[in-house]
Parts: C-alpha cells; sequence; structure tokens
C-alpha cells in the first residue's frame, strides 16, 4: 500500500486520462494523514488548479466555514476529489476520467483509513451509492464496509442556488451530532461515531 506523499508524487505526474493536457497543477489532496474524517468532493477547480490545493476558491472557503461550525479546521480533515484535475470549464467529470482515477482514490482512502467519508455532491456519492439521489440520501449516515458514509450537498450548490444555505448548514450540524455521538456496541453494525469530551466543542476522535 502507497503511503500518502508516494500517492501525490504519483498523481501529480499522471498522465492517466485526457485531463492531464490541460491541467496547471493536479489536485491530489490535503489534510491530516490519519483523518478520521474525509471530504471527497467532484474535481478541482479554477483555483484549485492554479494552487494544486483542494477547496481553495468560493466553496472551499464556505466548506472552512461548515468545518468551524462543529469545532474542526481542515488540519484537522482530509480533502480531496473524485478526479485530480481540473476539468475544462469546470464541467462534470467523464465517467472514464472518474474511473482513471479512481484507484488513487481507493489507494488514499486505504492510506488514511477514516472512520467517516463525506462524499460532496453526486459524483462523489455515486463512488458508493450509484443508484442514490444526493436530494434524497444526504446527512443519512450508512456503513460500507465498515466505514459510516454521511453524503452532503457540495458546498458549492449553496453558490449557485442561495436558498441551499441554510439547508447545507443544518446537514453539517447533523454531522457534528453524529461525530459526537458515543460509538455502537461491536458489532451492531450501528453508523460509527466517537464521543467528545463533555462540554468541548471538538469532537474527540481528534
Amino acid at each position: 500500500m502507497a503511503d500518502l506523499e508516494t500517492l501525490r508524487q504519483r498523481i501529480r505526474a499522471c498522465a492517466e486520462c485526457a485531463l492531464h493536457a490541460g491541467r496547471e497543477n493536479a489536485v491530489p489532496g490535503e489534510g491530516d494523514p490519519q483523518a478520521a474524517l474525509m471530504f471527497i468532493g467532484e474535481g478541482p477547480g479554477f483555483n484549485e488548479d492554479r494552487q494544486g490545493r483542494p477547496f481553495v476558491g468560493p466553496a472551499g472557503q464556505f466548506l472552512d466555514e461548515l468545518l468551524r461550525s462543529i469545532g474542526l479546521e481542515r488540519e484537522d480533515v482530509f480533502i480531496t476529489n473524485m478526479v485530480k484535475c481540473r476539468p475544462p470549464n469546470n464541467r462534470d467529470p467523464f465517467p472514464g476520467e472518474i474511473s482513471a482515477c479512481a484507484h488513487y482514490l481507493d489507494d488514499q482512502i486505504a492510506a488514511i483509513r477514516p472512520k467517516v467519508i463525506v462524499p460532496l455532491g453526486r459524483h462523489a456519492l455515486a463512488r458508493w451509492f450509484p443508484r442514490d439521489s444526493i436530494s434524497k440520501v444526504r446527512a443519512r449516515p450508512r456503513v460500507f464496509d465498515g466505514v459510516t458514509i454521511f453524503p452532503l450537498y457540495h458546498p458549492a450548490a449553496a453558490l449557485h442556488n442561495g436558498a441551499l444555505r441554510a439547508v447545507i448548514e443544518a446537514d453539517f450540524a447533523k454531522l457534528g451530532e453524529l461525530l459526537r455521538q458515543p460509538p455502537p456496541p461491536p458489532g451492531d453494525g450501528a453508523p460509527w461515531a466517537l464521543a467528545a469530551d463533555e462540554g468541548s466543542q471538538q469532537t474527540s476522535m481528534f
């Protein structure tokens, strides 16, 4: 199993799909290499391609606000995308592009071993539940291969539809509640969470 630094180098040199031809920088992801909480978006945008970092544009600023609302900073989590290079004009990634990048995401998950994965938007959700709609399953924890999957709207949705901002904030609060729940008894199949110290705003998993 590759470590995150090896993966980062491989992603930055990757030419496995056509997206590499138009990139300025590949965007491997960043954060705590032992994060219990992992966020997965769709793909880099303009600002991310320029800086080589995920979620640094307006949607990323909103994500930072959402993290702080549950007592976290981006250094406490790991943030990446389904595809690591920017699709032209920020279009949706094609299935073949997602497939070409899938092994990098698999290796990142294996290296980090998060306890909760948050797919942001429908493309990330389809990695686990391709038949589901993000609008129907958002903020509903489900266990997949021993990991709790907690789908949420992509933060960019609030930039395109202001009415979704309050919805996303409320859903993120539910994520905070999940992280504060006591862990279930072994073998009961319930969604994972870790208890927070009483009175603390920071979840105990960090």
